[in-house]
């Protein structure tokens, strides 16, 4: 047997040993450092440090739900339960089906709790590269290593907040918290708010502190301002470019005092554990060197799971993993110059169309297209196309709404149709 070493449990690390598990000829073995499944969906009140003295990896907040509804995340193979009538659902239901999932497949087996990964290195031979993967038992306190024949690297990338350089915020005498660290917004009640970033976690954010804030700055540096419907103590300013004693510059010259800043501007790609040796590097938020946003090109028996954002994540994860083992078990690579040619050409192909080059892994609309691509290397199933259907109407649906969107229910009624069953709103498909 083949043995499979899978860095993390989360739904990544959960989908890499379910088909790793149904491949003849591999053993999976995962890693994960908590004492459950579930990665960044397993929720805590804590920040900062957790029991072992490592830092808390979950970014959940309390209140959190799903900002795509549960009808284009699941894994292909296992949809979510028709159960539950909302289509966007609380992050403890994520979690659930994350649980189900593991039970269904049998996955308990192949994990090992409270076991954190503290180095990875390759041994190189004529036959390929194996990897020595070492790792603390956090309840005993020792380490062991195992030698592993391949190893997907599955820790996620929303941990490790992403802290950009603000002019002159040495000044600044109020708050400043990244959104790593909110959990629920009755500590900012009665304050005046600037929230950095208008992704995903940034509009949900701020609409939760504007239930309780004086008032929320929305500070972003999208062209035109965001056209929905906004609280009436929240609204629209540009990026901040620096900050004053009491409050910020924006990028138009206004400035506007505040109590606190709250980034919402993303998270670092980070893997501590692995050597110089591995061949990894970060530049520019890009990993490298990585064919097709997963196999790394130097040691193509090492594979990342869920660099790409922007995209359904579960579905994307599925193709990526299987695309993988096809590749480990019975295709035979280009060679490392022409992956990284290939990766190459494409980064010069979305840079030419306008995207700025830390956005490689971005893939937002371009995902349906990169799904199709590890399904033909694959020899898979397309995606249906109702998931991307959906998933579209739904982004041009929260942006002219972002207030009530997830009031909507929707339902897949055919391989590439859907229909909305509720709406908060007189929007319709």
């Amino acid at each position: 047997m083949r043995v499979v070493g899978v860095i993390g449990a989360g739904a990544a690390g959960l989908c890499a040993a379910r088909h790793a598990l149904a491949s003849t000829g591999l053993s999976p073995v995962v890693w994960e450092k908590s004492s459950q499944v579930g990665g960044t969906w397993v929720y805590t009140p804590h920040t900062g440090k957790d029991q072992d003295g490592l830092p808390i990896h979950s970014s959940m907040y309390q209140s959190l739900k799903t900002n795509l509804p549960k009808e284009v995340m699941g894994f292909p193979d296992f949809p979510f339960s028709s159960d539950k009538e909302e289509s966007f659902i609380h992050h403890s239901d994520v979690l659930k089906y994350l649980k189900s999932y593991t039970d269904n497949f049998n996955l308990n087996q192949c994990i090992k709790f409270r076991h954190h990964v503290e180095l990875v290195s390759p041994v190189v031979t004529d036959d390929g590269t194996t990897w020595q993967v070492t790792v603390q038992d956090l309840d005993t306190k020792t380490s062991s290593t195992t030698v592993c024949d391949a190893l997907l690297i599955c820790n996620g990338h929303y941990s490790v907040p992403r802290m950009p350089q603000v002019k002159d915020i040495e000044r600044y005498k109020g708050k400043q918290v990244h959104s790593h660290d909110y959990r629920e917004p009755s500590p900012y009640k009665g304050l005046t708010v600037v929230v950095l970033g208008a992704a995903a976690s940034g509009l949900d954010i701020s609409l939760e502190l504007a239930t309780v804030a004086k008032e929320v700055l929305l500070s972003h540096n999208f062209p035109l301002p965001i056209p929905s419907e906004l609280p009436p103590n929240m609204r629209q300013v540009q990026g901040v470019v620096s900050a004053l004693d009491e409050g910020f510059v924006f990028a138009d010259g206004s400035s506007a005092q505040a109590d606190v800043i709250m980034y919402c501007t993303g998270y670092e790609f980070t893997f501590p554990f692995l050597t110089d040796e591995c061949g990894v590097t970060i530049e520019n938020n890009i990993v490298k060197p990585l064919y097709k946003h997963v196999i790394n090109s130097t040691h193509p028996s090492m594979g990342f799971i869920g660099i790409p954002f922007q995209v359904c994540p579960f579905p994307t994860f599925d193709f990526q993993v299987r695309f993988f083992l096809k590749m480990l078990l019975e295709v035979t690579l280009p060679s490392k110059q022409n992956m990284d040619e290939i990766t190459e050409r494409n980064l010069n192909e979305q840079c030419s169309a306008g995207m700025a080059v830390r956005h490689f892994h971005r893939l937002g609309s371009q995902q349906w297209q990169y799904n199709d691509d590890l399904a033909n290397l694959s020899g898979l199933p397309y995606l249906p196309r109702a998931i991307m259907n959906l998933y579209e109407a739904v982004s041009a649906h929260r942006r002219r709404e972002v207030m009530f969107y997830k009031q909507s229910r929707y339902r897949i009624t055919g391989p590439e149709s859907f229909e909305q069953i509720r709406s908060g709103t007189s929007w319709e498909r």
